[in-house]
């Protein structure tokens, strides 16, 4: 059932405060067009500030190795990011990124914390023959970036025996279908036949919602997220969305949602006007309400959201600007009638998929740590050979999971002693080797290629986890289960506010430490230390597990215990 948005301006800004000027560069683009096939025609290596701006609504990010500055000056190169709602993808596809990786890339392939993927190093010259390819596989890069809905996450577990399981994965693909835009622009740069010379036109109407109904001309003000997991699985961590849906379910159905809005973890720390959040509960919808709810949401941010000031751009502000009662108020008048609250009912467990499980079918399915998301071959360690072998010689539908790992589906026993052999003849460990700290770790990709990271993250957590894996071992805490999570600026791509230990990098070589948040993703951690010098961070934290060896409760978690004695009772006895 449809239900009319009232008829709004679309870029509705305080008349006293001017768009910014990515407004204006996204107003003036006729749809996400203009002027990026200009530019791609050129001679140049890089593209011009507008085209950067809207390269982000087609999946791509100009960028350059700041390793290489001092020599060699900026030399341009693109990443590249596939959107795969609920990181459902089969051995065809990723052997397919993997050849385009080796060929155009920079060799390696990463999954990213939104169950997608993304290449590096991809040359402008080599960008149109990139994204065809990837259409070419039946995947799309299409509002992997950009001001627009992003890839929507959900847990990623194949259980056959649970339909909720899949019916959540359905879910997914049809909001992402919805929510995509619809311009031809994406058509009529990337998938034109060069050879005949035949175009697809773009949409070219005056009217914004003639092209793109639910969007506009100028999209939205900021990024808008999605995630939809379950009270027993909150993999796909959806209190840090601006859209959460929590699966409520009755015989193994889903039967509604409880709908989360306002989550999002970028800030700015010199502007106290930003801040990281947690989504709040809005209210209770059926399935077949879901569509047209969270059209509604969308619109509600597309009319009010600050076009203004991009740091406060985000879903978050507009709903702390006004609060939650107003805005489901908006969000009812959006859609046409009023809506119930939420079920009572919370998120308990995070399940990362990793290891051997029945998937209730008769066939099993074994999720595979990949530290940090890096797919590459270096020295003994040769992952992207060993998912060669089995895509070629098993050929298992996969998923890729929030925490970066990969799941292979649908395997028979007989392929569980092929697997591990495949994966032990490239040097690659077993998930079951791997240990809880490494295995419930994330980073970021920062330094050399982010432009925003002020310093490393995925290339200095794993030495750093070699050490707290030694520490902890030696404390016996080694089976202690707990998040994780890394970035090289605090722009929080890798979900570092609500984790059990969030590194955030603050200075060159400098982090500032968070604790007392949760794996099951619903509470904000809080600032433990500022400014921790990189070689400081593993013993300032081991120095809390110490005292958490000393005084925690019966099966009290990590995040657990640093909430309940808060920042103040952290430093008096570990810093004693």
């Amino acid at each position: 059932m449809s239900k009319a948005s009232p008829d709004k301006s679309v870029a509705s800004t305080p008349k006293e405060k001017k768009p910014s000027a990515v407004e204006g560069i996204k107003e003036s683009s006729q749809y996400l067009l203009h002027p990026i096939p200009e530019e791609l025609a050129d001679d140049n290596n890089f593209f011009g500030k507008e085209s950067i701006q809207l390269l982000k609504h087609h999946g791509t990010y100009q960028q350059d190795n700041r390793d290489d500055r001092k020599a060699k000056g900026k030399v341009y190169s693109f990443m590249v990011r596939t959107a795969i709602p609920g990181g459902k993808l089969t051995s065809e596809q990723l052997l397919a990124e993997l050849d385009l990786c080796d060929e155009i890339g920079n060799t390696t392939l990463r999954i990213t914390t939104r169950q997608g993927l993304q290449l590096h190093g991809v040359l402008k010259s080599d960008l149109k023959k990139t994204i065809r390819r990837i259409n070419e596989v039946q995947l799309t890069t299409i509002a992997a970036c950009g001001d627009v809905e992003r890839n929507v996450m959900c847990s990623p577990c194949p259980y056959k025996g649970d339909p909720v399981y899949e019916e959540m994965q359905t879910q997914a693909d049809e909001i992402a279908a919805h929510l995509r835009p619809r311009t031809r622009a994406y058509h009529q740069i990337w998938l034109t036949d060069e050879a005949t010379g035949e175009k697809e036109l773009v949409g070219g109407s005056t009217q914004g919602e003639e092209v793109e109904p639910i969007y506009g001309p100028t999209y939205l003000p900021r990024k808008f997220k999605t995630g939809i997991g379950l009270p027993g699985d909150n993999s796909a961590d959806i209190y840090s969305q601006d859209l959460g849906l929590l699966a409520i379910c009755e015989n193994f159905t889903i039967v509604g949602y409880n709908v989360l809005v306002g989550g999002g973890f970028g800030m700015t720390p010199s502007a106290k006007k930003t801040f990281p959040a947690i989504a709040q509960p809005l209210c209770y919808i059926t399935r077949d309400q879901v569509l047209d709810v969270a059209t509604a949401i969308v619109k509600v941010q597309r009319d009010f959201g600050n076009r203004s000031d991009r740091k406060v751009a985000r879903l978050k502000y507009l709903i702390h600007s006004w609060g939650i009662d107003r805005f489901k108020q908006k969000v009812e008048e959006y859609y046409g009638a009023s809506l119930p609250a939420p079920k009572p009912v919370k998120v308990e467990a995070h399940n990362d998929g990793m290891g051997w499980h029945k998937q209730g079918d008769g066939r099993l399915f074994y999720g595979l740590n990949v530290e940090n998301g890096r797919i590459k071959d270096e020295g003994t360690f040769r992952l992207k050979a060993a998912l060669r072998a089995i895509g070629s010689e098993l050929n298992p539908p996969l998923r890729l999971t929030p925490h970066q790992g990969i799941i292979f589906c649908d395997l028979a026993e007989a392929d569980r002693p092929r697997l591990e052999e495949i994966l032990r003849e490239h040097g690659v460990p077993l998930t079951q080797e791997t240990s809880n700290a490494r295995r419930w770790s994330i980073a970021c990709p920062a330094l050399p290629t982010c432009g925003l990271a002020v310093t490393e993250s995925e290339r200095i957590l794993p030495s750093m986890m070699d050490q707290l894996e030694k520490d902890l071992e030696a404390l016996g805490l080694g089976n202690e289960v707990f998040t994780t999570r890394m970035t090289g600026c605090p722009n929080g791509c890798a979900r570092p506010y609500n984790s059990d230990i969030g590194l955030v990098g603050k200075a060159k070589n400098k982090y500032t430490i968070y604790l007392g948040g949760r794996i099951e993703g619903d509470r904000l951690n809080f600032i433990y230390k500022n400014l921790v010098p990189e070689a400081e961070v593993i013993s300032t934290i081991v120095a809390v597990f110490r005292y958490f060896k000393e005084a925690r409760q019966d099966g009290e978690s990590f995040g657990d215990f640093c909430h309940r004695q808060g920042v103040g009772g952290l430093l008096a006895k570990c810093d004693a």
